[in-house]
């Protein structure tokens, strides 16, 4: 694969983020209708019953019910051959319901990285590892670390 084909693939990458921090449901729904195989295989264990490009927008919509203010920030890109890979700090404000949990009105910051497979100009395949623990912790619903 070429460095030019990587390059689109990163800039394809950067559309899908800055529609999902844009806070614009519909903004992001068109952006992963053209920059997301509707099949996607996605490799991250998800609580919700939609699969392919639909789970996506199920995630977006859940976490933007409960953390309006959701911002993700990308730390790190790294694309090579038909991958991306993205180093995130993710924050926000607990202002809705999240995984059964009621508001609490905590800020959150917690890390994520997820690697993108592309195919034809799409995204084929993701896998993420996103840092629940600290989510759950900073909400309240975890021990803090002991000293």
């Amino acid at each position: 694969m070429s460095s030019d084909q990587a390059a689109r693939n990163k800039a394809t990458f950067h559309r899908m983020h800055d529609a999902m921090n844009s806070g614009d449901a519909e903004l992001f729904a068109r952006a992963i209708d053209e920059c997301v195989d509707p099949d996607v295989v996605i490799r991250t264990p998800l609580p919700i019953e939609e699969t392919g490009a639909e789970a996506l927008k199920e995630v977006f919509r859940r976490l933007t019910r409960a953390f309006p203010d959701l911002h993700v920030a990308v730390e790190d890109v790294i694309a090579e051959g038909d991958r991306v890979v993205s180093r995130n700090t993710v924050t926000g404000t607990h202002k809705g319901e999240y995984m059964g949990v009621p508001p609490t009105g905590r800020s959150i910051t917690y890390n994520e990285i997820f690697i993108y497979r592309f195919a034809d100009g799409r995204a084929a395949e993701t896998w993420g590892v996103v840092d629940v623990l600290s989510q759950l912790r900073q909400l309240g619903l975890m021990p803090e670390r002991p000293s």
